[in-house]
């Protein structure tokens, strides 16, 4: 799926706080990559939350077990992160703070409940499968999408349902009505990330036009968050497709002047290891935890992610069809 780093900056190894900051929520697109931690033209604050679900998270002896001994050993996981946008994962008071959202506190809780400490490297989303299987690191976020295809060379471990949806410029009688049919889209100019399985939907499905007799849709893919937006409100694109999460999240600040379309298909959302990681076992334990004991549901709540919540975690469910 998609949250999306620009890959421009130099990578740096940060060892991820034990109590998230919630500082100032900047608006940032949706869609690939804008890490920046400031928004687009147009971009506004809006109130951060201000509670911490992750703050008394301790470990859990029986959940921890579950981690190899040399993990358990050495105490720190290696976790590839794609952080872009809010409400899943984005940088509030710039790229030189701590990161924050659902992703980071979700992510968090886990290490906490697992008694690790995760040292957490930004990386582009492409990236970031691929390493998992060279072993760079351990285990991998960015909203990754469980798909068909991924499941073939890496491992998933459940924790949020979310999906694919689009959304246009505020006012816009281009697409006025849900997508059901990416017929709807024939003629028009898409714009998506790199890498994402937005692309791959988009290329996949790009015969469909054809078939229906009507003229193809084009798709132009940004490597920045910042860039998908801009083209939106400069009419250089037409419609954005991008997570439900992050597109109904932006749709909400005034600023950015665009209008959610609603959901187009639903995947569950997990973190990604390489294929045949022993280290499936203990994250399924312990986000499962964290929904018995409820600290899962304050987080959602927090981030107004409830819509996405689920009632457990799986190693490697099938895609949604």
């Amino acid at each position: 799926m998609s949250a999306r780093d620009t890959g421009t900056r130099p990578r740096r190894l940060r060892v991820a706080a034990a109590t998230v900051l919630l500082p100032v929520l900047v608006l940032t697109a949706c869609g690939s990559g804008d890490t920046s931690g400031t928004g687009p033209a147009g971009a506004q604050t809006s109130p951060a939350p201000t509670d911490d679900p992750v703050g008394a998270v301790g470990k859990v002896d029986s959940v921890a077990a579950l981690l190899p001994e040399d993990v358990r050993r050495a105490g720190t996981l290696r976790i590839g992160s794609s952080i872009g946008f809010p409400p899943g994962a984005y940088y509030p008071n710039g790229p030189d703070k701590a990161p924050a959202g659902q992703d980071i506190d979700i992510a968090e809780a886990v290490a906490k409940v697992l008694g690790v400490r995760l040292e957490r490297e930004d990386a582009s989303f492409e990236t970031i499968l691929p390493a998992l299987g060279s072993g760079k690191y351990d285990v991998g976020t960015g909203n990754f999408g469980v798909t068909t295809e991924r499941l073939k060379t890496v491992d998933f471990v459940t924790y949020v349902n979310d999906g694919q949806g689009f959304a246009v410029k505020r006012g816009s009688t281009t697409l006025t009505s849900k997508v059901t049919d990416l017929t709807q889209l024939c003629g028009l100019t898409i714009g998506t990330g790199a890498g994402t399985t937005f692309e791959a939907t988009l290329t996949a499905k790009k015969g469909v036009c054809a078939e229906a007799g009507k003229q193809p849709y084009d798709v132009k893919v940004y490597a920045e968050n910042g860039a998908t937006l801009t083209a939106l409100q400069q009419g250089r694109i037409d419609v954005v497709m991008s997570t439900i999460n992050g597109l109904r999240h932006q749709a909400a600040q005034p600023a950015a002047q665009t209008a959610f379309l609603g959901e187009y298909h639903r995947l569950d959302v997990g973190f990604a290891f390489k294929k045949g990681s022993p280290l499936t076992e203990a994250f399924q334990a312990a986000v499962n935890e964290l929904i018995k004991d409820g600290t899962y549901t304050r987080i959602l709540e927090k981030w107004g992610t409830s819509a996405s919540a689920i009632d457990a975690s799986q190693v490697n469910p099938p895609e949604h069809t």
